[in-house]
């Protein structure tokens, strides 16, 4: 073989290497954006966290919680906040409630989506339990109380970019489970 062909094979091993390398970017890209998403509160992201990560004690500040229900248009469900507003203290652990009601004869499964408005407050929302960490299924008429579990961690008082705020709006959009991805 010549030097020729040895380098000529060199390369194109080389660049089947990192078209398989950047094939397997692209799968893991949208799992590590949720990660990193999750770990830093980009995009207004929450923390998922335990009853152990909660303060000590409650801080001095507090903040105003909106909660915000959307359903997709594909999905026929009734859901909404039992309550719009709550005035909470930073580090406290509370609960809230969302109601939902499937408006059909058969049953029915959705997942929720989530974000936190302004974003800079993402990071610092923590959920212990959430209805959406999980895809829900509602019987036919059925309406349930769905709880989510949460704190304002106190470090947002200490970050530079969140201490601000005085108002955090946790939005839900829930979205159809379709029967083929039920399935897998």
């Amino acid at each position: 073989m010549t030097d020729l062909a040895i380098r000529n094979r060199r390369s194109a091993m080389l660049a089947g290497l990192i078209a398989l390398f950047m094939v397997g970017l692209g799968f893991a890209a949208v799992p590590l954006y949720q990660l990193f998403c999750q770990v830093t509160g980009f995009a207004g992201t929450t923390g998922r966290a335990t009853d152990a990560d909660l303060p000590w004690k409650p801080a001095a500040g507090t903040v105003l919680v909106r909660f915000d229900a959307n359903v997709n248009s594909g999905l026929p469900w009734r859901f909404r906040p039992e309550k719009n507003v709550e005035q909470v203290r930073v580090g406290e652990r509370l609960m809230a409630f969302y109601i939902a009601e499937n408006l059909t004869d058969r049953p029915v499964t959705g997942r929720a989506t989530y974000n936190v408005s302004p974003d800079q407050a993402g990071g610092h929302f923590k959920k212990i339990d959430c209805f959406c960490f999980t895809e829900q299924t509602l019987k036919p008429r059925e309406r349930v109380r769905m709880p989510i579990i949460y704190f304002v961690d106190p470090a947002m008082l200490k970050d530079e970019d969140a201490r601000d705020v005085q108002q955090i709006t946790l939005s839900y959009t829930f979205y159809p489970v379709e029967a083929s991805a039920k399935a897998r």
